[in-house]
C-alpha cells in the first residue's frame, strides 16, 4: 500500500490530519537505545557515595569523641588546680605566722629566764635590766624579719596617716605641728599601718589651743 493510500479516506480523499500525525521512530523502538539507563552503574555510584558519607561521618564522630575527651581532661585538670589552690590558701591561713611564731619562742625563753634570774638574785637590778634589754632587742629583730617596723616619730612633722595626736603642747624649740612626745609607738607591717603612734604635737608658745 502506498503512502497516499494509507492516508486517503474511504471516498478517495486525502486525510490531512493523518498526514500531520507524527510517526513513531521505529528504529528507536526496535533498538531501545533512547533514554536507556544502566541500573548497575547507578547502583554502584550510589554505593560509592554512601561509603564516602559513612567515612566522613565516622571521621566526624572520632573527632567529636577526641574533643570531648580533651574537654573532660581539661575540666578535671581545672578542678585539680582549684582544689590545690584551696588547700594552699587554707594552709597559708593556718600557718601564715609560723615564721614569726618560731621567732617569738626565743623571746619567751628570754623573758622566762629573766624572771627566774630576778627571783633567784633579788635586788640585782642591773642584771635584770640587762636581761630585759636583750629580750627587747630579740623581739625587735624578730618583728623586723617579718616586716614589722616601729613608728617612733619624735621630732618629726606630724603625719595623720601614721600618727594619732592625743594632745598638743606649746613649744618654743619645736616648729608648730611637730611631734613633741611619743606616748606610744606605732607599728607598720610591710608599710601598712598596724597601729598609729600616739603623739603629742607641738604648737606655737602662747597659743590658745
Amino acid at each position: 500500500m502506498s503512502q497516499d493510500e494509507k492516508h486517503s479516506t474511504p471516498h478517495g480523499e486525502t486525510d490531512s490530519a493523518a498526514e500531520n500525525t507524527p510517526q513513531p521512530d521505529v528504529e528507536a523502538v526496535q533498538t531501545g537505545s533512547e533514554d536507556f539507563v544502566d541500573a548497575g552503574e547507578t547502583t554502584a555510584d550510589s554505593i560509592s557515595e554512601t561509603d564516602e558519607l559513612q567515612a566522613e561521618l565516622d571521621q566526624a564522630r572520632a573527632e567529636a569523641e577526641q574533643y570531648r575527651d580533651q574537654a573532660v581532661r581539661a575540666h578535671a585538670e581545672m578542678e585539680n588546680v582549684r582544689k590545690r589552690a584551696q588547700r594552699d590558701v587554707e594552709s597559708a591561713r593556718k600557718f601564715a605566722i609560723e615564721k614569726f611564731a618560731s621567732e617569738l619562742l626565743g623571746v619567751r625563753d628570754s623573758l622566762e629566764l629573766g624572771l627566774k634570774a630576778a627571783e633567784e638574785q633579788s635586788g640585782d637590778y642591773d642584771k635584770l635590766k640587762e636581761g630585759m634589754d636583750m629580750t627587747v632587742r630579740m623581739l625587735a629583730s624578730s618583728m623586723e624579719k617579718v616586716g614589722i617596723e616601729a613608728i617612733d616619730p619624735k621630732g618629726e612633722a606630724f603625719n595623720p596617716e601614721y600618727h594619732e595626736a592625743v594632745s598638743t603642747q606649746p613649744s618654743e624649740e619645736l616648729a608648730p605641728n611637730t611631734v613633741a612626745e611619743v606616748m606610744q609607738k606605732g607599728y607598720t607591717l610591710n608599710g601598712r599601718v598596724l597601729r598609729a603612734a600616739m603623739v603629742v604635737v607641738a604648737k606655737p608658745a602662747g597659743g590658745d589651743s
